[in-house]
C-alpha cells in the first residue's frame, strides 16, 4: 500500500512530497516528487531491513550532490553526440552537460524538476506525471510524461508514458544505484544480462554506430560473473549493452546476486538495451542513507533504455514518438 504523501522539502519554489509504498513481505520504498525519483527500498534480511539503492536522507542533499540517484532521467536519457540532432529536415541544439555532449535530458531535464504525485486508487503504488514545454532544453513539441510505481509482494512495476503533439525523441530510464549489500562497493556482485552485443563507443562515451558482440570482453555476463573477474578489477563499466531481441519477455533481462547469495536482484524489460554502469564516476562528498560513506563503484546502475544516441544513428532503434505514437516502457524489479 502507499502512504499519504508528506512533504520533504522545497525546490524552485514547489513543495517537495514523499510517499512510502510497503508490501505484505515487508519491502519499503520512498518515491519522491522531486525527479519521480526512488529515494530509498528497504528488503527485510536476517537481522533487519536493508537499504539496496544509494540515496540520500535528507532532500537538500539532492539537488545539490546526486548522481541521479533513483531518478527519472529524461527527456532522453543517456548521451546525445555534440548536443545536436535532426528531425524531419531541422537541426535542434541541446545544451553541452558532459564536455561537448548531452546527458540525461540536460542540466534541467526531468530527473531534476518537481513532478505532480498522486496515490493509485487501490492503494498499491503512486502514479507522477510532469509537462515538459515545447522546446525545454532544446527538446521539439509538448510533452506529457507519466510514470506509475506499484509495489506487489518484493516486486515493483515501473510503467513509463508519454505523450506528444509533434515528432520528438524520447528515451525515459529509472536510474537506480543498486548495492545488495547495502554498503561497501559492487565489486563481488555476480551479474548475468541477456546481451549478446553491446554498442561501442568512443572516448567520449558517445556510440560509433558499430555494434560488436560482447565474446571475449569485459561486458560478457551471458553467465553469472562476478563484476571484479569480468572487468578485471577494474570495475570501470558504462556501455549500453544490446539485450537479446528474441528473448523471452517473462524471463529477466539481468540478475544480481549479492555476496554469499544474501540477495538477488532481477530485471525484466521490453527496451532493446541496457546501460550498466559501475558508478566509475561518483564522487559523493556527503553522507548518504543512515550516513553511510559511498565510495566510488558503490552502485551498480541497470539503466533499461534505448541505445544511447540512437537519434544520430537511424540503423539504431528509433527513439522518435509522434501524436499517433506514444511512448510506452514498462520494467520490473524484484529484489530477495
Amino acid at each position: 500500500m502507499a502512504g499519504a504523501p508528506r512533504k520533504i522539502g522545497t525546490h524552485e519554489g514547489c513543495d517537495v512530497f514523499e510517499a512510502v509504498l510497503t508490501s505484505e513481505t515487508g519491502v519499503e520504498i520512498a518515491v519522491m516528487s522531486y525527479g519521480a525519483a526512488i529515494r530509498d527500498w528497504r528488503v527485510p534480511v536476517a537481522g533487519g531491513k536493508r537499504a539496496v539503492v544509494l540515496g540520500f536522507d535528507r532532500f537538500e542533499d539532492y539537488p545539490a550532490h546526486s548522481p541521479y540517484f533513483g531518478a527519472v532521467a529524461g527527456r532522453v536519457a543517456n548521451r546525445i553526440g555534440g548536443s545536436r540532432f535532426t528531425l524531419d529536415g531541422r537541426e535542434y541544439r541541446l545544451p553541452a552537460n558532459e564536455g561537448e555532449n548531452h546527458l540525461h535530458g540536460g542540466p534541467r531535464g526531468i530527473g531534476r524538476q518537481v513532478w505532480d504525485m498522486e496515490p493509485l486508487s487501490d492503494a498499491e503504488g503512486v502514479r507522477l506525471r510532469l509537462v515538459s514545454p515545447d522546446g525545454e532544453m532544446g527538446y521539439p513539441g509538448r510533452l506529457a510524461i507519466t510514470v506509475t510505481y506499484r509495489l506487489e509482494g518484493n516486486r515493483l512495476r515501473i510503467d513509463f508514458g508519454a505523450e506528444t503533439d509533434r515528432p520528438t525523441p524520447v528515451n525515459i530510464v529509472q536510474h537506480n544505484y543498486f548495492n545488495l549489500m547495502g554498503e561497501g562497493d559492487v565489486r563481488d556482485h555476480t551479474l548475468e544480462v541477456a546481451a549478446d552485443a553491446y554498442t561501442v563507443t568512443g572516448e567520449d562515451l558517445i556510440p560509433t554506430g558499430e555494434i560488436r558482440s560482447v565474446s571475449g570482453t569485459h561486458l560478457d555476463f551471458r553467465k553469472p560473473r562476478r563484476l571484479c573477474d569480468a572487468a578485471g578489477g577494474a570495475l570501470a563499466c558504462d556501455d549500453n549493452l544490446v539485450l537479446d531481441g528474441e528473448r523471452d519477455l517473462s524471463a529477466p533481462a539481468a540478475t544480481v546476486t549479492a555476496p554469499e547469495e544474501s540477495l538477488t536482484l532481477r530485471l525484466w524489460t521490453d527496451q532493446p538495451g541496457m546501460q550498466l554502469y559501475t558508478g566509475g564516476m561518483m564522487n559523493v562528498p556527503v553522507p548518504g542513507l543512515d550516513g553511510r560513506h559511498y565510495p566510488r563503484f558503490g552502485g551498480l546502475c541497470l539503466e533499461d533504455q534505448n541505445f544511447p544516441d540512437a537519434i544520430n544513428h537511424p540503423h539504431f532503434p528509433s527513439p522518435v514518438v509522434t501524436p499517433e505514437r506514444p511512448y510506452r516502457h514498462w520494467c520490473e524489479i524484484e529484489i530477495g
